[in-house]
């Protein structure tokens, strides 16, 4: 009997400790740049995930970098988009020391690939099912092939390049829909990932989390290469990228970075 109210006292003061934890990561939201960022861990981004899945809420993700601060200060729709999602996380390092800079520290950099390796790693060991839509269709069939062997065939509930007409658009998200996945991954460019997921998030209802992963499923098969860690903690891996593609990258990120750089000064002595 004593064994009994025990263990309920202990499950009763587990599920208050896990709402007060969900209450205050609800309140976590920083203003920055006419957007703002949930100042949550990974950890923290993790367990809310969970508990949408496991609730059968949906969230919406999305992480900022340098590029898309900029981006949004005059794409409206893109603010818009990026406004709405449910969670914001810090993808970039150069905004990171940015929100400190500015005394809005952040707990820390929570990377949208490395959070997507985790939720991949957290749908895998409880049973979730995950979707991959974007990149070309050699890369999205290789993740995964990928996926489905080192997790077992179960885990991908299905998957589609990311290479599709407006005119698609439906038929896209109705086969994403059937094929009843916990989690979305979207590797498409921005600012169409985000404005795709917001324009059919009502659509998505029944997939509990949505995210855009950007050139992730590059990555992730060794398409492309991904900066060492010393450069990302140095805040060095646009660098590393332009270095890979310096045709395509470089307005994006010297163009791009000099006025986040002003952005920033303009913030912090207006």
């Amino acid at each position: 009997m004593l064994l009994n109210l025990h263990a309920i006292y202990i499950y009763y003061k587990n599920l208050i400790l896990s709402d007060i934890n969900l209450c205050k990561m609800e309140c976590s939201k920083i203003p920055l740049f006419n957007t703002y960022y949930d100042n949550l861990s990974m950890e923290e981004t993790l367990l809310k995930v969970r508990n949408a899945i496991e609730t059968q809420k949906q969230i919406q993700h999305v992480v900022i970098n340098a590029g898309k601060v900029v981006s949004l200060q005059k794409d409206l729709e893109l603010r818009e988009s990026v406004n709405s999602s449910d969670i914001i996380n810090l993808d970039g390092q150069a905004v990171v020391w940015a929100a400190r800079f500015l005394n809005k520290p952040a707990k820390e950099r929570v990377a949208g690939i490395d959070l997507m390796i985790n939720l991949v790693d957290m749908a895998a060991k409880e049973g979730f099912k995950i979707y991959l839509l974007g990149a070309k269709e050699e890369v999205v069939s290789k993740l995964a092939h990928i996926y489905s062997e080192k997790y077992g065939s179960e885990l991908v509930a299905g998957f589609r390049n990311g290479y599709f007409s407006k005119e698609q658009e439906k038929e896209v998200i109705q086969g994403i829909v059937n094929a009843k996945p916990d989690m979305l991954f979207v590797a498409i460019s921005s600012p169409k990932k985000e404005n795709l997921l917001f324009q059919y998030k009502d659509d998505l209802r029944a997939v509990s989390f949505i995210m855009g992963v950007g050139g992730s499923f590059d990555v992730l098969t060794n398409t492309t290469k991904r900066a060492p860690i010393w450069m990302r903690n140095s805040g060095l891996e646009w660098l590393y990228r332009f270095a890979q593609e310096p045709k395509r990258m470089w307005r994006r990120y010297l163009i791009g970075n000099t006025k986040f750089i002003l952005l920033v000064l303009k913030e912090k002595f207006k």
